[in-house]
């Protein structure tokens, strides 16, 4: 009898400062779970704070990706952020005026500042390198032409030329100014000089980088989203206007890799591509940060900044339930896909309902007891779309095919709550609408 080939998993960790403590809470959680023993994870990459998770996470994967490496690489991960986090009296007196001076900057109450007007010694840069030492050990770190560890990209982009990079473990020295590179946010560092070029916060180019990752050959593509894809209602505020443009530059360049990638699949299914060729088929998988995680109206993207120790925590504690939730809708996907319900209903809340509405077959519109539509829904009235990404934020999302009992095959969206425990607790069928995925 053969043995399943492992299922080769990517990682992108897309940047937000202090935000991504909610990557680190994330990743932590997948390391630790029983679904990664049958998987290889072949690559991370990430930008700015996400590219600081990646660069955590992977030196500790490079000895192998075992439980106990997993293990490791999940408490370097919290190791870090509480290394991170503002405790002294000092350090909690300056985290509060630079997260308050960015609120400030942003309403147009005080005038940006230049990291140029600081001498080098305390422009932070150094004390920013010193961190990253503690926790990575770069003297070890060495280019890996042949591929042998999982391949590390962090993104950021050259001031001077406008040109995306994204460094690789593969072709680069990975070090303390590479990571800074990757993270140096104009109005409080430097840019830095380095790998022959002038670089900028990768959040302007690739955030994070995509479409190099895929050299690492991977059958999936996780991507952790800390900027939100939708908001309830118009920004109005000037911190709302500023918080959404923040987000809204944030996701541009990942959805134009994610099209990309979504395109090559359609045509690899329908016959444009030939398998035979340089592409393959990779299914997205979007781990998105609910807006709810951050309540704050008040400081907007300067939340970025804050470095206190219970918001911090409290990412981390978000990330970790966001991530069962991710856990549960993939267990939700592989019963449904395998036409078992009896796989499917521990997963399922007792007091869960099912809506569904055209082109899904009609029921009734106050809902119906889900549990009793199990063996339904296994039962073919649709599949899961591989070619779509998968969306997991405030809901899991999947857009399905469609086979109606009296007419053509369609696109259709399932929708699905989940608890913190990962468990359905209602479930949507309806039409494709303008979002995401």
């Amino acid at each position: 009898m053969t043995t399943p080939a492992r299922r080769r998993i990517a990682i992108a960790c897309q940047g937000g400062g202090s935000h991504t403590a909610f990557t680190a809470g994330v990743l932590a959680r997948l390391l630790r779970s029983d679904y990664l023993d049958d998987t290889e994870i072949v690559g991370l990459s990430g930008t700015s704070g996400g590219a600081i998770c990646a660069l955590v996470a992977w030196d500790r994967l490079r000895a192998g990706a075992g439980r106990a490496q997993r293990e490791e690489a999940a408490a370097a991960l919290e190791a870090f952020w509480a290394d991170n986090a503002a405790r002294s009296p000092l350090a909690r007196l300056q985290n509060a005026g630079l997260v308050w001076a960015g609120a400030l900057q942003g309403l147009g109450l005080i005038p940006a500042g230049t990291p140029y007007a600081l001498p080098r010694a305390i422009d932070g840069s150094r004390a920013f390198g010193d961190l990253l030492a503690r926790h990575v050990d770069f003297d070890a770190i060495t280019p890996d032409p042949a591929g042998r560890d999982p391949l590390l990209l962090l993104g950021a982009v050259d001031v001077l030329t406008g040109g995306f990079r994204a460094f690789s473990s593969r072709t680069d020295r990975i070090t303390a100014d590479t990571v800074l590179a990757s993270a140096a946010i104009p109005n409080l560092f430097r840019a830095v000089r380095t790998h022959g070029g002038t670089y900028w916060d990768g959040l302007f180019s690739q955030n994070p980088p995509v479409r190099d990752l895929l050299d690492a050959g991977p059958d999936e593509l996780w991507v952790v989203q800390i900027n939100p894809s939708r908001i309830p209602s118009e920004p109005r505020s000037l911190v709302e206007i500023s918080d959404r443009r923040n987000a809204l530059s944030g996701n541009l360049s990942l959805y134009q890799e994610l099209g990309f990638i979504e395109k090559v699949d359609r045509l690899l299914a329908d016959g444009t591509l030939r398998p035979g060729s340089k592409y393959r088929h990779v299914t997205v998988r979007v781990l998105e940060m609910p807006g709810s995680v951050l309540a704050s109206r008040v400081l907007g993207s300067a939340s970025k900044l804050n470095r206190d120790v219970a918001f911090l925590n409290h990412l981390q504690r978000r990330g970790a339930r966001q991530a069962d939730r991710f856990l549960g809708a993939l267990a939700v996907e592989r019963a449904v896909r395998d036409g078992d319900p009896e796989a499917l209903a521990p997963l399922v809340a007792p007091d869960a309902l099912l809506h569904s509405s055209a082109p899904f077959r009609e029921r009734d519109p106050e809902g119906v007891p889900l549990r009793e539509h199990l063996a339904e829904l296994c039962a073919g009235e649709f599949t899961v779309d591989l070619c779509r990404k998968q969306v997991a934020g405030d809901r899991g999302t999947w857009t399905v095919r469609v086979t109606p009992p009296d007419g053509p095959e369609g696109l259709g969206r399932v929708e699905a709550g989940l608890d913190d425990d990962g468990r359905v607790t209602e479930v949507r069928l309806g039409p494709v609408g303008s979002g995401p995925p």
